[in-house]
Formats: C-alpha cells, structure tokens, sequence
C-alpha cells in the first residue's frame, strides 16, 4: 500500500540513465544525426508530472523506447503508463515518492551500443514513420516499432481552453437506402488500429483476445484500466458478431466510444459553479432522478446533490430548443472525477457513436428509451406482447437454433410502453432449468426486423457464459437471492438471475402464451430516404411526452481524425438505469407508474427486484 501524495515530486534519473544519456551524446557529437538524445526515466514517478516534451529516449525496467519521431514524449510518457497494471499504476498515480530496491535496469555496453544504433535509424525517415516509436526489449534484445496517437490531455504539448457553449443545426444526411441508419459500415472507417492497440502506446489497451471457443458468436475483446471516482476501473470493450473481422471492427468502435464516454478528451477547462449561481442555463441533475435520502446516508460514495455547492459543468445544448445549456459532468463523462460531484453514480447509457452527430444522436436516444422500456416492464410488472420467432426471417431461425443447440430456447417480446419506437426484450431460457438459467437483453431500432435481431444477438452473446458465472459464484449470488442489498455492481445484475431459483421474479417472461407474427404486432413506418427525418421523428415523439433531450459532444481528436463523432444523450424523465440495488433511481420516479398507464397497461404492485439487464 501507499500513501496519497499531495504533489507530483520529480523522480531523478537513475545511474543506467545518466549512464545511458551520457554515452548516447556523446555518440551524438560524433555523428549528429536527427535531435540530440534527451533521455528520461519511465516508471519512476507519474508521466502527469515534469514536463518531459522533449524526451526521445525512454529507460523503462525492461525496455528502452526510442521516440516519438516527430512527435511528443510526453505524450508517449502518459500513453505507455496507462498501459501499465493496477498496482504499478495506483503506485506511480496515488503513491508517495518512490524509492528503487535497487539498481534498475542493468545495461552492459552493448545494450547502449544498441540503443544508439537504434536511435540513429529511427530518426532516419526511411526506417521511421511520423510519431512511431521503437522499443528495445531489454532481456531479448527484439526491437519492434508502434505507431503512436497524440495525448490530446498532455501537459507537454496542448494548451487547455475554455469550454464555451457551441450550437449547431441538424443537417440533412442522405441514407443509402430507407432501411439503412447507419451511413458507413463499421469497416469503411480508417482506424488507425496498431495505434489504438499495443503494448507500448495503445490507446485502448494492449492487445485484443479472440475467444475461439465461443459456440454462438466469434467475439473480439480488449480492456483498459480507466481511473475514476472508485480508483481504477477495468473498463472492456468487445464486438461480437459471427466473423472476427467484423467483429474487431466494431470492438475499436465500442473502444473509442468508451474512451470518449469515461473522460473528456478535448482539453477544456469544465465551468466550475454551484447551481444557484448559474440558474436557467443549467440542468438539475434531480430532473434525472434522485436517490432516497437513506439511500446517501449509508452509501460512503454518494452524496445528495447540494445546489450550493461549485462542481464542473459541460456544455450541451437542448435539441428542441436549440439552446445551449450547461450540464454537470457527472452525466456527461461517467468516470470523471471531482470533490463533491458524486451524487449518483452515472453509465455509458444513453452514449453513442456515428459518422456524423446525427447519426450519434439517434443512436444514443433509441438507447435511452431502450433502457427506459425494459425497466418499465421490469418495475412495473408488465405482460408484454410475445413475438413468434417462427415467423420472423431466417437470420431470426438461425439465432434461435444456435440457442437451442446450447440448450436454450429463446423468447422475444414487444417492449413498447408510451413510445412508439420497436423496442424488443429478448429471454433465453435454459431447458434443463441448471445454472445459467435465465439471460436478458433488449434493443430498440427503427426498423423492427432489426431490433429484434439485436436483441436475439445480444442475448446469444451471454448464453455460453452464464452457466459457468452462476457455478463460479454460486455462495456469492445465493446471498444475494437472500439479501439484495448485496447487488452492487453492473455484472451482479444478469448473474443473480442465472439461479434457478430468480425465475419466480421473471414470470411474467416465460409464459407459453402463443406468440404474434412481427409485422401484425409492429405498423407499417415512415421510410424516409434521409437520417434526419428519422432523428426528428424520434424527437417528435419525446416531444408529445414533454421530454426534451439535451446532447453533449463527447467527440474525442481521435475519433474526429477518421470520421467518427460520440455523444452523451440525456433525457430527464425517462428512466435511467442504474446497477447496485441500492442505487437504483427508477424506482422512485413518477414516470414508473405514469407511462403504462398512459399506454392502456394495468398497473398493480410493483416488481422491487433487481433488475436483470446486463
């Protein structure tokens, strides 16, 4: 363990690196190609600390990097120390100064006979690309080369700016066709992909991981460590589709959207206010929903929202109004963290990816009323409309087979409540009634046909892993079917509910009622050859329900290089979900109890179960 450190204190080079710089310039005098060598320490004090721009040689505990050609060392300084492990990184972020147990590394004479001669070649053009940088594997002598992205937050290199509100109009956006909402295909984008994965540089992490093994999907999957409010958090990213190629290319996507979502990748300076001061022009986030005061009482993390009190607020704008508006960012980046800001723990829901902002937008909004329907069927205990998979189209067969040969059937249902976009709630259901029994998921999509396709997709995703979740963490999840204040975080949710015994709570999903045909449950639609149209459709229809959605551009400089824009959406009403039983706000907002039956459903006692969304 360490102790906190209230400043950044510079760790000085170690003997191996006065000894490395030393023969290195003198090497340099000789024979002056490309900059002169400035050498700096890596893993001996947080990156985040002394200006170390023009470093282009990098002394690590087990490698030695040569670069950025052409580009920042400080920035490569961040980058490589994000990648490093949870204990390295809490040690360097949020430890005391460091002491070396000993001398670290040991270089012999032709390790720094090596190091120059890979210097000179990578800062020869014909060996070294703009902001590559080399690595020399200090054990095995392997040298291998990375491209590197720019750190849009360093020190070194960027100068932050005000965040100032920035309004614009939705522009018209041709579709391919009626049907199509996504303009570019996910492998149309030039994803700059050794860059976004490696070990040295990566910004999305170190590498990706294929599991071979998996019966119903072929998944692609990376991770990072992202700090947050709570520490280090393990935040993954994956794509699963039936071909690893396409299902790597949506994996980058999740990935650069995760990496927009958590922090703000802009160097803007936040406006930092209390509420009371800044008056119409700012959000409340209780319009979001709030938390019981009990609940903040017994929660060492939460904190009520105080009006009074200065947090960092973002700039939106309202998308019926035009207007900009400020928003705390809390809401908007999920992982930022800030003294007193931390009154309720805010998701990826509601964020989303596009080639264009209107694309984003629609996306993000079909999430959040995604989300909004299945815990209004969920809480409210509502029998929705089952869909007959035997009647969709063959995609809809095979997915449905692929479950059977697990062992599982599976089930769709109509999940519209008061909005009538498609929304569908997908079950699969183990036949033998073992662990793993049951897996949720749900999608909303304007064309039908495809939210039932996703949803179908997202629960075959979760299929082969649950029965081995459920034994794995048997003890843990009985206590919780037993306590469920012991439900805190995301992945306790859809595990809780692969025990046989939770599929009393789920009843109202596994009726053997005769199912209806997709196209008699869902009208024929408005086909429209432009996005746009489509976007304000849906804003009409929030519109009939007096809710206003308000987005925040999360576009990240990275994203912005290949064509890409994110967005938070956000929807005050609607219900958000929330993961720890404790923390959920959707119990306790009007909208649970108002929308069915607004919607002709009948409305009795409530369903206070966790909910099993995954």
């Amino acid at each position: 363990m360490t102790a906190p450190v209230a400043a950044a204190r510079p760790t000085p080079l170690s003997a191996a690196a006065v000894h490395l710089a030393d023969h290195l310039h003198t090497r340099w005098k000789a024979q002056p190609l490309g900059p002169e060598p400035r050498v700096a320490r890596l893993g001996g004090g947080d990156a985040a600390g002394p200006d170390r721009r023009d470093a282009n040689v990098h002394l690590s505990a087990a490698a030695v990097l040569i670069g950025p050609a052409g580009g920042c060392g400080h920035c490569l300084a961040i980058r490589w120390q994000r990648l490093r492990g949870r204990s390295e990184r809490d040690a360097l972020e949020t430890g005391d100064r460091m002491a070396a147990t000993g001398p670290w590394p040991k270089l012999t004479a032709f390790h720094v006979d090596a190091v120059w001669d890979l210097y000179r070649l990578s800062y020869a053009s014909v060996f070294s690309p703009d902001r590559a940088v080399s690595r020399l594997d200090l054990g095995s002598l392997r040298v291998d080369s990375y491209p590197m992205l720019a750190e849009p937050l360093c020190p070194g290199c960027s100068d932050a700016q005000p965040d100032v509100p920035v309004v614009f109009e939705l522009q018209p956006r041709p579709k391919p066709g009626p049907d199509v909402y996504r303009l570019r295909a996910p492998a149309d984008y030039a994803m700059p992909e050794a860059a976004l994965v490696n070990p040295v540089c990566g910004v999305l992490g170190a590498g990706t991981q294929l599991t071979i093994t998996s019966p119903t999907t072929a998944p692609v999957n990376g991770s990072v460590f992202i700090r947050g409010y709570g520490g280090l958090l393990d935040v993954s990213w994956s794509g699963q589709t039936t071909g690893y190629a396409k299902s790597r290319s949506l994996a980058y996507l999740e990935g650069l959207e995760r990496y927009a979502g958590t922090h703000r990748r802009r160097n803007l300076t936040p406006v930092v206010a209390a509420y009371d001061d800044l008056g119409d022009q700012a959000l409340h986030p209780d319009r979001c929903g709030r938390l019981p005061d009990a609940v903040y009482d017994a929660d060492p993390i939460l904190q009520p929202f105080d009006p009074r009190r200065p947090i960092p607020w973002v700039w939106g704008q309202n998308l019926h109004t035009g207007g900009p508006v400020l928003v705390p960012r809390r809401l908007s980046f999920y992982s930022s963290p800030a003294a007193g800001d931390t009154f309720l723990l805010s998701s990826s829901s509601g964020c989303a990816t596009g080639s264009c902002l209107e694309e984003a937008i629609l996306f993000g909004l079909l999430e959040l009323i995604e989300r909004d329907a299945f815990l209004l069927a969920w809480y409210g205990d509502l029998t929705l409309p089952r869909i007959d998979l035997d009647s969709g189209p063959p995609a809809v067969r095979a997915m449905a087979d692929r479950a059977e040969l697990q062992g599982y059937r599976l089930y769709a249902y109509d999940n519209r409540i008061d909005l009538d976009v498609p929304v569908v709630t997908s079950v699969a259901v183990r036949h033998d009634g073992g662990p793993g029994l049951l897996s949720f998921a749900a999608a909303a999509h304007l064309d039908p046909s495809q939210a039932l396709a996703g949803a179908l997709a997202e629960t075959l995703t979760y299929v082969p892993h649950q029965p081995s979740t459920v034994r794995r963490r048997r003890s843990e999840l009985e206590a919780m079917a037993d306590d469920y204040s012991l439900v805190q975080r995301l992945p306790d949710h859809s595990a809780l509910f692969g025990l046989p015994r939770m599929a009393v709570h789920a009843a109202s999903y596994l009726t053997d009622d005769a199912g209806l045909p997709a196209d008699r449950l869902y009208a024929e639609r408005p086909r429209t050859m432009d996005l746009r149209d489509d976007l304000r459709r849906v804003l009409d229809l929030l519109r009939t329900r007096e809710l206003e959605a308000i987005v925040v551009d999360q576009t990240t400089p990275e994203q912005a290089a290949i064509g890409l824009h994110s967005v938070c959406t956000i929807v005050p009403g609607l219900l958000p979900i929330d993961f720890g039983w404790r923390r959920q706000r959707a119990p306790h907002m009007p909208r649970l109890r108002t929308a069915p039956a607004a919607a002709g459903f009948t409305v009795g006692d409530l369903r206070l179960v966790p909910h099993p969304f995954p």
